[in-house]
């Protein structure tokens, strides 16, 4: 039985590797590449998010949505990103918050927080600030974040009662959540599921979304919302070379895999925190255009 250490070695190891090769695509001649994004990680961000973001934290996310967008961040607020990567929605946390705020990226990756330190010095972005540690136990102190954004990370955790609760103790009274993750939604083969890990890479742990609500309202989270962002086809696996096996599990043309990408969204009561005011901004397969060199 695979134990919860060796989850996490595995995940350290795959974005380890992702930060390694985008390195080494920079220093490289001309005739070297950088990473490809798959379907579940393209077109997320638009053009005029991107602008002035150094390339390194653009090809280094491995995200399944915009966490930044859906959080309708305000000036002044701490943001804290799960699983920060190479510090792509932190850098744009730090611009929505102003100077007044603060973003912090958390990594357990070494390798990830050098590419993500690289990229803010690039950026020229001095209100954020990187950290080392697991989201199943956050380095910082209760009650001082007013927002928590991750981008397809919560979902990696073999611990996600332990992360949620976290979540909810470091945030202040009335602050809230707005993650980014693959969702579960109806009934999926087990021989599919296990296909798609391969496929998808997030997919291994995620949760279905009744299970999803009930754990976020266990760790003592309210107004609670799960909303689809994009549905995954039979097509998309189609493209990633898994036709056959969907074809097999009777999952055709456009019919949905079960799979969803989806912003989850609570709050931790008390307070006088901000509300979701905004309607929230659906990206669909097509999405927005990428800036002009990006990988999507």
């Amino acid at each position: 039985m695979t134990t919860d250490r060796e989850i996490k070695e595995t995940v350290r190891e795959r974005y380890a590797e992702r930060a390694r090769s985008v390195i080494e695509a920079q220093d490289s001649s001309c005739c070297g590449s950088a990473p490809t994004e798959t379907v579940i990680s393209s077109n997320l961000y638009t053009t005029d998010e991107l602008q002035g973001l150094p390339q390194d934290a653009v090809v280094a996310s491995l995200g399944c949505g915009n966490p930044v967008a859906m959080a309708e961040l305000h000036d002044g607020e701490v943001v804290l990103d799960l699983g920060s990567g190479g510090g792509i929605d932190v850098l744009l946390s730090a611009r929505r918050v102003g100077p007044t705020g603060k973003a912090y990226g958390l990594d357990m990756t070494d390798e990830m927080l050098e590419l993500a330190r690289e990229n803010q010095r690039k950026a020229g972005v001095t209100n954020a600030e990187f950290l080392k540690g697991e989201m199943e136990e956050m380095p910082l102190p209760d009650g001082t974040v007013d927002v928590i954004i991750s981008n397809c990370v919560v979902n990696l955790s073999p611990d996600k009662d332990r992360v949620l609760a976290e979540a909810f103790r470091v945030l202040k009274p009335g602050g809230r959540v707005a993650i980014a993750d693959i969702v579960v939604r109806g009934s999926v083969p087990q021989e599919l599921r296990r296909s798609l890990e391969l496929w998808a890479g997030c997919v291994a742990g995620a949760l279905e979304e009744n299970e999803y609500r009930q754990k976020l309202a266990a760790a003592g989270f309210t107004d609670i919302e799960i909303e689809s962002l994009r549905e995954y086809t039979a097509g998309d696996a189609e493209s990633s070379g898994l036709g056959e096996l969907v074809r097999q599990y009777a999952k055709t043309g456009a019919d949905s895999l079960g799979f969803i990408s989806a912003v989850v969204r609570a709050r931790r009561p008390g307070g006088e925190g901000r509300a979701f005011e905004e309607p929230l901004t659906v990206v669909t397969s097509e999405g927005p255009s990428c800036a002009p060199g990006s990988c999507c």
